[in-house]
């Protein structure tokens, strides 16, 4: 028996997703042709919408994705967190390095998870809520390059004291998470990353990415 759904709810939903694939916003007969629906369905559903700052229109009346949407995806930190702890425990306890979920927050990479490693005499602090510009360190590089999607990509990206001096990283993207763009890195104290570091820190990546999809 197929459960009973709201219409209007998934239209609305249908809205929100069409807003967050464009840069530029749609107007209501651009979004209007997109769900095969009148304008003045659409014009109520982003009044509701706008009501609960989900929403806004610019000068120019095109809809786009309005501030509320960022206070419901704080709330997706720690469940995000929570889902890739158990693959950056291993990856800090195999590689003795400091290991990190990092997420895209605007033009920033946000650390939202960080695990350090047990049995090691020193490494580096790396603390969850650490920000930094997406085109400096290895998690921020590793988006940046998922992105581009060169064929010659490696997969994963090395870095050496962009962040901190004496301190190296390497970093992969998750990919094929919808909504979900960020790396999974590790960052230690090390004149050049171990070889094995790149392959281990993709793996521990797919690994995230399984547990959030």
């Amino acid at each position: 028996m197929t459960a009973e759904t709201s219409q209007t709810l998934d239209r609305g939903l249908r809205v929100l997703k069409l807003l967050a694939d464009t840069d530029h916003g749609l107007t209501v007969t651009e979004l209007s042709h997109k769900l095969g629906v009148n304008r003045t369905v659409i014009y109520r559903l982003l009044a509701t919408l706008e009501q609960h700052a989900l929403v806004r229109r610019d000068l120019g009346g095109r809809a786009r994705v309005g501030l509320g949407v960022l206070r419901l995806g704080r709330q997706v930190h720690p469940l995000v967190r929570e889902a890739a702890l158990p693959a950056l425990r291993s990856l800090a306890e195999d590689i003795g390095a400091t290991a990190h979920l990092t997420l895209v927050d605007g033009a920033e990479a946000l650390a939202v998870a960080v695990v350090e490693p047990s049995w090691t005499d020193y490494h580096v602090a790396y603390r969850a809520g650490f920000r930094h510009p997406l085109d400096r360190g290895a998690a921020g590089k590793a988006i940046l390059s998922a992105r581009q999607q060169r064929s010659d990509d490696p997969g994963y990206t090395l870095t050496r004291g962009e962040l901190e001096a004496g301190a190296c990283g390497a970093a992969a993207p998750l990919l094929g998470v919808t909504g979900v763009e960020g790396s999974v890195g590790v960052v230690m104290l090390a004149d050049v990353v171990p070889e094995r570091v790149g392959p281990r820190v993709m793996d521990a990546a797919r690994e995230v990415a399984e547990a959030l999809r």
